[in-house]
């Protein structure tokens, strides 16, 4: 079958730093699906992997941890998926990835796939969506309110994947006012139409703007990528006792500054359920198939914004260097194996 994986780690401008492979057909054990993948999108975790973590000797690494397709064969102790069902997932990081013709997956991680979307619209849904949800209603619990605060949550890097969905899981299930950090006019009219309330700019100091808008100390803060340089802002603008979430992977990360205010800081990463094997890993279905309600339901739309075919180490060199130019505006998808 065709996939796409490296040999060694490095730069994305290396000739070999993708390359296509064809490996042996994957076979479905135990609660695993068999996958017949339509469609990837391309993360910021792949990017990460692909530049620091070598394959073991003399092998391939093969990467995506998103992907629409349709079900082919199952393990034997599988009950939640049959045969023939079309699925979206984000995988597992402990796994190979999605970069592959037939792909296997603990049917524990996979929802169905959204009706009113395409194969490329529903790969761009998965990571960004569980991890958004995660965030805003199990590590910042944005439903229960701090007191005192201003019932707002401020998202640093409002365009990006993570950001786009953080913006309309916030509008359309809290009545939080949803303010957006985005410096591009590109950008800035991107999170507007996705429902942000009111739009600043990350490149200038965040707690001005704050004040001209009138809205008061927030009482949620989450960020999406350079905390590192916001981190003394966001210690600054946040509310007493207000909660802080973060994703990326900021070299250090000093707390102290948040003491004061007793704010407590959140970690996310959606694949913690599957890297310890979780007693509650079902849970990650179960919430992309309730993004994919959403999405039916028109309330949440893709953050698709570049589509790539076919599915090869060409155009998947390509993403890669999107994704590492920190400029993405949603998410940039392939389809296809040509």
């Amino acid at each position: 079958m065709h996939a796409v994986g490296y040999e060694h780690a490095g730069p994305i401008d290396r000739e070999e730093a993708l390359i296509d492979l064809d490996l042996p057909e994957p076979v479905a054990h135990g609660r695993d699906l068999l996958v017949e993948v339509r469609a990837v999108s391309v993360n910021p975790v792949d990017v990460l992997i692909r530049a620091n973590t070598e394959p073991p000797a003399d092998s391939f690494r093969v990467l995506g941890w998103d992907a629409a397709g349709i079900v082919r064969a199952v393990g034997a102790d599988v009950t939640l998926v049959r045969a023939g069902d079309e699925i979206a997932y984000s995988g597992a990081v402990t796994r190979p990835g999605t970069n592959q013709e037939l792909h296997l997956i603990d049917e524990r991680l996979v929802g169905r796939k959204p009706r009113s979307l395409d194969w490329a619209e529903a790969a761009a849904l998965p990571l960004t969506g569980v991890t958004a949800w995660e965030m805003l209603f199990d590590r910042l619990d944005v439903h229960r309110p701090v007191a005192g605060s201003s019932p707002a949550l401020l998202i640093i890097g409002g365009a990006g994947g993570v950001g786009s969905m953080a913006i309309q899981l916030a509008r359309q299930l809290t009545e939080l006012t949803v303010i957006a950090t985005a410096s591009r006019p590109e950008t800035r009219t991107w999170v507007k139409d996705l429902g942000a309330h009111h739009v600043i700019d990350h490149t200038r100091p965040l707690k001005p703007q704050l004040d001209e808008i009138g809205v008061g100390a927030p009482g949620f803060v989450f960020s999406t990528t350079h905390t590192d340089r916001h981190v003394l802002a966001i210690a600054d603008l946040i509310a007493p006792e207000g909660r802080f979430g973060l994703i990326d992977n900021p070299v250090t990360l000093d707390v102290v500054p948040f003491k004061q205010k007793s704010v407590s800081i959140h970690w996310e990463l959606m694949y913690t359920r599957s890297l310890f094997d979780t007693l509650d890993m079902g849970q990650q279905g179960r919430v992309i198939g309730r993004l994919a309600d959403l999405v039916d339901e028109g309330r949440l739309r893709t953050t698709l914004t570049e589509r790539l075919s076919p599915i090869n180490a060409a155009n998947l060199k390509r993403a890669h260097a999107r994704v590492e130019s920190a400029a993405m505006r949603g998410k940039i998808v392939l389809e296809g194996w040509g």
